[in-house]
């Protein structure tokens, strides 16, 4: 950052010191650069000079300044010129496919040349011409249209797998004179993937024929694999297409799309497609714009998981029975029963003192917690059945009237659903130390979602949780 501001302010400085110039810096060091080899070349034009008049330390002197000097210009500004360059080849490449009508046009040219070429007639050799130059035209168009186009992706904030959600693709043309036609939006060409060498975390069990829990021995270790790059998940699957954009007009169109699993989407570039004028060609610019997108789990509605939730919400409910203005049940008077809780109707139908008991509105906490399993642990389809019913409750309850929280490895305890989400999108399993040794002493309810059997949970929690186990429920 210091070296960049530098250089803009020597570039300011020197264009606040000739204002009349207005130049920009690649001129400037351009300039600098001819300078620069124009006294380097001088100054060995006169070292020639200076050794056939006899002069040694002349000579001497003005070689090893045309030297420096050509050193300081190399170093400096050519390789910046060259960056320059590159960049704006990598900002304005063009990709080039032959189309079928291309193919057969060529085609035709070919044998139109070789007929000219054995007959030597020079009608031929025009017809060839013209038809080459239409292609050579076809392709300086088509550039020269798409190089004037500018493209914004918006994308929503927040995404679920599987539900639709709309996107809005903005495409301005910038020329003030030149139109553009037949303008396609398409996804970006990907690269195969390949295999890489990486450390991974391993645990080392000893006998390793035995199940994990029954090893008498079990330490963390690293092992080198080979292991497939991860590939990025595309965002755009299908074009957009633009029929005329008129100079300086700006067009928006809105993209139905839809993620069939959780995780990151992203794209670093996308393309700018055309067969304008003539479809001898696809010629497609890459257009520099790194969108992402983190797709949450799929958010199942309340009567896809009615077998766990009334079970939830009825050991919640008798954790939290106490004052409050919601009947909760009528039971028998305890000595300990204020006398104003006293249900005189019911006490005279029953010939016994009964009470009324209310739900404590004031202390509806619940905590949600996610113990992600160890890799192995779990078979994939299971483990990703956790995931989505950890981000259905969390999403349910957020719309509650409880207070929800949400702890899990890896994850700082936080009340945003929308942070428990990203971390379900994102995760996968993983070894990492029982998320119970994070759990604050608290008056919450927990759910938690694990892997472990019951007499792994610690006893301090067996008071106030309730269980879902991936291999059936229970409660402590």
């Amino acid at each position: 950052m210091n070296s960049e501001s530098c250089k803009l302010n020597s570039q300011s400085s020197f264009v606040s010191r000739f204002p009349w110039l207005r130049l920009s810096q690649v001129w400037v060091r351009f300039l600098l650069a001819l300078v620069g080899l124009t006294l380097a070349f001088a100054a060995a034009l006169f070292s020639t000079v200076s050794r056939e008049a006899g002069s040694v330390w002349g000579t001497v002197f003005l070689a090893s300044v045309a030297l420096l000097l050509a050193t300081f210009v190399g170093l400096t500004t050519v390789p910046y010129l060259a960056r320059r360059v590159v960049a704006s080849r990598v900002r304005e490449a063009m990709d080039y496919d032959v189309t079928r009508v291309g193919l057969i046009y060529i085609l035709i040219s070919v044998v139109i040349g070789i007929a000219a070429i054995n007959t030597g007639n020079n009608l031929l050799y025009v017809i060839v011409a013209a038809l080459l130059s239409a292609v050579l035209v076809s392709g300086i168009a088509s550039a020269w249209l798409l190089r004037g186009l500018a493209l914004d992706v918006n994308l929503p904030e927040h995404v679920f797998a599987k539900r639709p959600m709309l996107a809005r693709v903005v495409l301005r043309n910038m020329s003030s004179w030149l139109p553009s036609f037949s303008v396609r939006v398409v996804p970006a060409k990907r690269k195969s993937s390949k295999e890489r060498w990486r450390w991974e975390s391993y645990t080392l069990g000893f006998p390793k024929s035995r199940d994990p829990k029954d090893q008498w021995l079990r330490l963390p270790d690293r092992r080198l694999r080979r292991v497939p790059e991860e590939t990025e998940k595309p965002i755009l699957r299908e074009a957009v297409y633009f029929s005329f954009l008129a100079p300086g007009q700006e067009l928006r169109a809105s993209l139905e799309m839809s993620f069939p699993e959780r995780g990151r989407y992203s794209e670093k570039n996308f393309g700018l497609a055309t067969r304008f004028p003539f479809s001898f060609l696809m010629k497609t610019r890459r257009v520099n714009l790194a969108r992402e997108v983190i797709v949450f789990p799929v958010v199942e509605p309340a009567d896809q998981f009615l077998e766990v939730l009334p079970m939830v919400t009825g050991e919640f409910e008798t954790f939290v029975a106490g004052r409050g203005y919601d009947l909760y049940r009528i039971r028998e008077y305890m000595p300990d029963d204020s006398a104003r809780h006293v249900d005189w109707k019911a006490s005279a139908r029953t010939g016994s003192l009964k009470v009324r008991e209310f739900n404590r509105e004031d202390e509806r906490k619940l905590r949600i917690v996610f113990d992600n399993p160890a890799p192995g642990a779990l078979l994939p389809a299971v483990y990703e059945r956790a995931v989505r019913l950890a981000a259905s409750l969390g999403w349910h309850f957020h719309h509650e009237d409880v207070e929800v929280s949400f702890v899990a490895p890896g994850l700082e305890p936080t009340e945003d659903v929308y942070a428990f989400l990203r971390y379900l999108a994102l995760i996968q399993p993983q070894e990492a130390t029982a998320v119970f040794s994070r759990l604050r002493a608290s008056e919450d309810y927990n759910l938690i979602i694990t892997a472990r059997a019951a007499g792994e949970i610690p006893a301090v929690l067996a008071s106030k949780s309730y269980i879902l186990s991936l291999s059936g429920k229970q409660r402590l």
